[in-house]
């Protein structure tokens, strides 16, 4: 943990600024890690927070990028050579895995806001986290809206917090046990969407064949066929669908407001009740590694160990074999639907081997620069997350670069924007004591302007 002036309190998903507390008597030991004070930044949450907003990014650049490529590289950009090795690299390494970290630290900060204004004693303690959160809840739309980003996670962020308050003083085996079962529900509900989807396919093949061989379908065979084809497109687009909407991205701010409004309004609404159990769960399963120590470093080296020689052999064994699967079957979409039945154990296997990986790291002490920087761009992750989407909206909207680049040129953009943001993050905050959202953000959550200048 790495402390710093108690006037500097932590920024995104972490404590706003509140007047110091009493001085405690000299006596009293310092606090150990794993319940370390909120005005007290800890190092490891920074910068597992700033190479997550990374990832995020790196995951996100094809959807900013390219016409529903995210998932299908053969839809957009290209599905050979480069192209196909980012696309197998990230389905492989990263996939769901950045985001599942960003809502564990959501989770964790969740208890060091909370537990600073409830040891602080203030009244409106529930206000201010209500205020604070809603707030976030607008960051979300502005960020879907505005900057026309589908993928916003503020939103949700914002709104599952509400519903974690009451958990915020459970036991660490209780946090750990319910964010488990909200993830094995969400898994739940995934596997019947596949299974949906699977016999979907089976009864539309058997309805194709009785087509091939002449016969006359049945109102019901004709219903199999029209579904299937109305599923499929989640996977595989038409190329006019994709032409459509590279079109629609290029023609100026106005028409790709209207083009991805009807996008935003569905994840907006039926995303959030759909990934609820994702990001709740993860949240609580953040709380509770924060009361465990885990995120503090208080734990012993071989904890971190373990966790990456467990997480990435469950992960890495999973992963490739979904990605084969989906190779070996020429991208169809019912080898997409057939490999989701496994998603969510490999991506939480993963997230947990990055986890450990990331931690050891911060634990080394080494490339202390690095970590620096990365803690730093931790620091401020609102804005910086928010100048993704804003940096996005004038390359591919503005400019007119949606769908103009290959796959694997997309990540020169991602490189670009990194190390930018490597470099201005330390710099802003040797200047100012937070992010110029960040500030913003507490200012609003206090109802008045909290100090900038350091």
């Amino acid at each position: 943990m790495a402390a710093v002036d108690p006037g500097e309190q932590p920024t995104i998903f972490m404590a706003s600024p509140l007047p110091p507390a009493p001085p405690q008597p000299r006596a009293e030991p310092a606090p150990p890690a794993a319940v370390a004070p909120a005005s007290y930044r800890i190092e490891a949450l920074d910068v597992v927070r700033g190479v997550a907003l990374f990832g995020i990014l790196l995951m996100n650049i094809t959807a900013f990028g390219l016409p529903d490529a995210y998932t299908n590289p053969q839809n957009a950009g290209g599905a050979t050579g480069a192209n196909l090795w980012v696309w197998i690299v990230t389905q492989i390494g990263f996939e769901g895995t950045q985001r599942a970290l960003f809502s564990m630290l959501f989770g964790a900060s969740l208890i060091l806001f909370t537990s600073k204004l409830e040891s602080a004693g203030r009244p409106d303690a529930a206000d201010l986290f209500v205020r604070r959160n809603l707030w976030l809840v607008a960051l979300g739309l502005i960020n879907a809206f505005v900057l026309i980003w589908y993928g916003d996670i503020l939103y949700a962020y914002g709104l599952t917090a509400l519903v974690l308050y009451p958990f915020r003083k459970l036991a660490a085996g209780w946090l750990l046990m319910l964010g488990l079962a909200a993830m094995l529900a969400g898994a739940a509900w995934n596997y019947w969407e596949t299974r949906t989807l699977i016999g979907q396919h089976e009864a539309s093949s058997v309805a194709t064949r009785a087509l091939a061989s002449g016969a006359e379908l049945a109102p019901e065979q004709e219903a199999a066929i029209s579904t299937w084809e109305g599923a499929r497109t989640a996977f595989k687009s038409t190329p006019e669908s994709v032409g459509q909407s590279a079109e629609a991205m290029r023609a100026g701010y106005a028409t790709a407001f209207m083009h991805r409004a009807p996008l935003n309004a569905h994840w907006q609404s039926w995303g959030l009740y759909r990934y609820f159990f994702d990001i709740f769960g993860m949240m609580l399963i953040g709380m509770a590694l924060f009361r465990l120590g885990v995120l503090t470093l208080a734990r012993h080296a071989m904890l971190y160990v373990a966790m990456v020689i467990v997480g990435y052999g469950i992960g890495l064994a999973i992963n490739f074999y979904e990605t084969r699967w989906i190779i070996d079957n020429n991208f169809s979409a019912i080898a997409f639907a057939q490999a989701n039945i496994s998603y969510d154990l490999g991506r939480l296997a993963m997230t947990i081997g990055h986890l450990g990986a990331l931690l050891l790291f911060v634990r080394s002490g080494l490339l202390s620069p690095l970590r620096r920087a990365l803690a730093a761009v931790g620091k401020m992750a609102v804005t910086n997350y928010l100048m993704h989407s804003a940096i996005c909206l004038v390359l591919f909207v503005i400019l007119g670069w949606y769908n103009q680049l290959e796959r694997h040129q997309l990540y020169y953009v991602v490189a670009a924007i990194c190390a930018a943001q490597l470099v201005l993050s330390p710099l802003w905050l040797a200047a100012f004591r937070f992010g110029p959202v960040e500030w913003l953000w507490r200012s609003l959550t206090y109802a008045k302007l909290q100090p900038m200048r350091r």
